[in-house]
């Protein structure tokens, strides 16, 4: 074996390590799961403020993303360092609050100094620490118990698989209050807008569609050659055909023009009517872009003609629109 296999053996061997120290880390956090995660939960399920997390170090970097996950769920939350609490930060602490503080050691001393002026504030407290017999674990209302056999770092000193065992029942902690309190993936939206499930949950043919002069219509009866140039002014590769009382008779599209060439020799002649796809695929205005994008996928279509309740065309939604947005 050279000397690079050799190297890259030991590598590999060192990853497979620190993972299995760590998934053995998670894995006995089940077995210390009491009636203390349930009286966290009640405590924040009754919190009439927010949840707020403090941590220092490398324990104050996960409960920042515990934080985020709680507030991302359904839980109103945000991180305060310890160090800044004890210097005015603590203002932003109220006693309709629950604060959640992590220390592996629970002798922090940044973390331990709070414990007077939350008792004074009647602010609850629940601690997740890895000693169950530590300050911060005496004192807190809750403790969560994160403690593991060991690092996965070989010198048994970086934290490594102790950060990984918190996050673990942060997570577990966040996905519990989530499920208590009913919350939704609609209710995940509204919190990421910005993110493409936001988009694929709030999104709306009515947000994306083509309304107005955008619209391609031709009247029931127009000549082939009429709904062509329609189609070509529009650019949405298809176009609406209107019955005389104003509703949806048909669509004809550029599908339809390969088959229709296929089938006619002589094109002078005909109409629309007798070549176009009825009754043709159709939205509402308040269907969900995502739905618009399946029934896209499922039909091998690439637009949709968007109808309100008395089937009269209001819009009309392209592929295009809906990649543009973010939606696909």
């Amino acid at each position: 074996m050279t000397d690079a296999s050799s190297s890259s053996s030991g590598l590999l061997a060192s990853a497979e390590r620190t993972l299995r120290l760590e998934q053995q880390a998670i894995g006995a956090l089940v077995e210390r799961l009491d009636g203390d995660f349930e009286r966290a939960c009640e405590l924040i399920l009754a919190c009439r403020g927010r949840v707020v997390v403090t941590g220092m170090g490398k324990s104050g970097h996960i409960g920042g993303k515990i934080a985020a996950t709680l507030a991302s769920t359904g839980t109103p939350a945000f991180f305060v360092h310890p160090g800044e609490a004890s210097h005015g930060d603590l203002g932003m602490i109220t006693p309709g609050d629950v604060v959640l503080a992590l220390s592996n050691s629970g002798e922090t001393a940044e973390v331990t100094a709070l414990l007077p002026l939350l008792k004074r504030l009647g602010t609850p407290l629940i601690s997740l620490t890895g000693r169950p017999g530590s300050t911060l674990a005496r004192h807190a209302e809750a403790h969560l118990d994160a403690g593991v056999e060991r690092e996965a770092c070989p010198l048994d000193l970086a934290p490594t698989s102790s950060t990984t065992a918190a996050l673990a029942l942060g997570d577990a902690l966040a996905v519990a209050l989530l499920e208590s309190r009913g919350f939704t993936a609609e209710d995940f939206a509204l919190s990421h807008p910005g993110g493409s499930l936001g988009k694929r949950l709030l999104l709306t043919v009515a947000d994306l569609m083509h309304s107005g002069d955008r619209l391609p219509r031709v009247p029931l009866g127009s000549p082939l050659r009429d709904a062509l140039l329609e189609i070509t002014r529009q650019g949405l590769g298809f176009t609406c055909v209107i019955d005389p009382a104003g509703r949806l008779a048909g669509v004809y599209t550029d599908g339809d023009l390969r088959r229709t060439l296929d089938q006619h020799s002589d094109l002078s002649g005909l109409s629309v009517d007798r070549v176009m796809t009825v009754p043709g695929k159709r939205v509402s205005p308040d269907t969900l872009a995502a739905e618009a994008v399946r029934l896209m996928e499922d039909g091998r279509i690439t637009a949709l003609a968007v109808v309100d309740d008395d089937d009269r065309p209001v819009g009309a939604l392209h592929m295009h629109d809906l990649l543009a947005s973010g939606v696909i």
